[in-house]
């Protein structure tokens, strides 16, 4: 093991936690020689008395796409099935207008590739389902839902029937769809010919050693697994207070897209296994061909992320790191594993709507032996503004959950956007590639999609939002 200084860490995610004024947080790394670093920041009670560690239960959200992403691989490693087959052979009814079901592959599917659009299934699902859920927000998706979002045939219908244009070909745009991922959970279900959930008890967490793990959906899983209480309450901010209930996000067709609950210390586990070619603790626990399919040499390595099956990749100083983030309420984590390697981490926060990449960050850094507080940013300012800046400008429209815009316009000679929070300069590059700015201090990225001489969309993070035209009503 390298010389690295447990205390440093400790004294350095103590104090973000303090500074990012988290609710409460659990961290785990592991390497070849173990556990090398757990411990809880926080609380985890709703009275906020007690402090999490890295066996308290916590919701994991789209951390949980890798698995279902996983259990496909290991299906297809095992010629149960290929993913390369069409979608509609497990999933007759699934149809993404405009493209031929030929054409739209289990592989799209987990790659978000499908030509799916954002959409609204996921966040109408949460607030017709889940109890207790009574802000604006929620009011005005119950408002415009039109059904309960309960079963993966509502969704299905929805997308066959979208409102909103499809992106393009299968395999020409990706844009995170979780509608899209709560099909590839129904596509697992029979390929395995058993539920997915089933599959995950005895394929993944069994053989990891997960045993804090659990795919559900109302969270009753989970506590029942908890029967020593420690599972943690899910936290908000409410006017600059944090608010606290037992209640998880309830989205029954979504299932391991979003409804996996776990521990810090074994989802350390689960990316040390992956980074290890499906080996952990000397045990092949996952066939090695799984791993390939997921995260290997298919997919680039490059410093750009690129979205694998489950997982980002890209490369950092000669380590390729795999990752994925997730968030919903009371949930906002990150983890991933260095690739090759036999390292993983995982950071777990209950509170809603927090960024702690520079949490995770600070583990990647300390295993690799880079600064803790060295960023992971990997665009870069160029020199010269962008040459045809009125290509990009109008308006762009995300409809996942209630409606998002985008609006990009020229002031002064220079390239500004704007969201519901406010304006934003746009710092060219290259390509067209833009990072977007606030007082100075980075709060996003965009690539936009230009064809015909004008940008038709523009990915934000991972979502492509569609312009807007003048005409249209939001």
């Amino acid at each position: 093991m390298q010389n690295r200084d447990v205390t440093e860490l400790d004294l350095f995610l103590e104090k973000k936690v303090e500074d990012l004024k988290l609710a409460g947080v659990a961290i785990a790394i592991r390497g070849p020689e173990g556990t090398l670093f757990e411990k809880g920041y926080g609380y985890r009670d709703k009275e906020m008395t007690i402090r999490p560690d890295g066996n308290t239960i916590m919701g994991i959200a789209s951390m949980g796409k890798s698995m279902a992403a996983l259990a496909c691989a290991i299906l297809a490693a095992e010629g149960k099935m290929s993913l390369d087959d069409p979608v509609s052979k497990y999933v007759p009814s699934f149809h993404v207008p405009g493209n031929p079901d030929d054409a739209v592959t289990v592989r799209s599917l987990a790659m978000h590739t499908t030509g799916i659009p954002p959409m609204e299934p996921l966040e109408w699902s949460i607030a017709m389902n889940t109890p207790g859920r009574e802000s604006e927000w929620a009011k005005q998706l119950m408002a415009s839902a039109p059904n309960q979002m309960d079963t993966i045939e509502q969704i299905i219908d929805y997308i066959a029937h979208c409102p909103y244009p499809t992106l393009g070909a299968p395999g020409e745009y990706m844009s995170y769809s979780n509608e899209g991922y709560a099909v590839l959970c129904s596509v697992a279900d029979a390929a395995a010919g058993m539920a997915l959930e089933d599959f995950l008890d005895q394929r993944v967490f069994g053989p990891i050693g997960m045993t804090r793990s659990t795919l559900d959906i109302d969270g009753s899983r989970a506590r029942a697994i908890a029967s020593d209480g420690n599972i943690s309450s899910l936290f908000e901010k409410e006017n600059g207070e944090w608010v606290a209930d037992d209640i998880f996000s309830i989205l029954p067709p979504f299932r391991a897209c979003a409804c996996v609950k776990s521990t810090a210390n074994d989802m350390a586990r689960y990316y040390q296994c992956l980074s290890n070619g499906g080996m952990i603790d000397g045990v092949q626990a996952i066939p090695a061909e799984a791993v390939e399919l997921m995260i290997g040499a298919a997919f680039p390595e490059q410093e750009k992320a690129f979205y694998c099956l489950g997982l980002n990749k890209r490369v950092l100083d000669g380590h390729v790191i795999c990752e994925h983030s997730g968030g919903l309420h009371g949930v906002s984590s990150e983890g991933g594993l260095l690739k090759g390697e036999n390292y993983g981490m995982a950071v777990l926060c209950n509170e809603g709507s927090c960024d702690v990449s520079d949490l995770i960050w600070a583990a990647y850094n300390w295993v690799m032996g880079r600064p803790l507080e060295k960023d992971h940013r990997w665009l870069y300012p160029k020199d010269v503004p962008f040459s045809a800046p009125e290509m990009l400008t109008g308006r762009y429209i995300c409809h996942e959950g209630n409606p998002v815009v985008l609006r990009v316009f020229m002031e002064d000679g220079n390239l500004l956007a704007e969201n519901e929070n406010g304006k934003m300069e746009m710092v060219f590059c290259g390509e067209t590639w833009f990072q977007l700015r606030r007082k100075g201090s980075a709060v996003g990225r965009v690539r936009f999609h230009i064809r015909s001489g004008k940008a038709w969309g523009v990915q934000v993070y991972t979502r492509v939002y569609q312009r807007l035209e003048d005409a249209e009503a939001i």
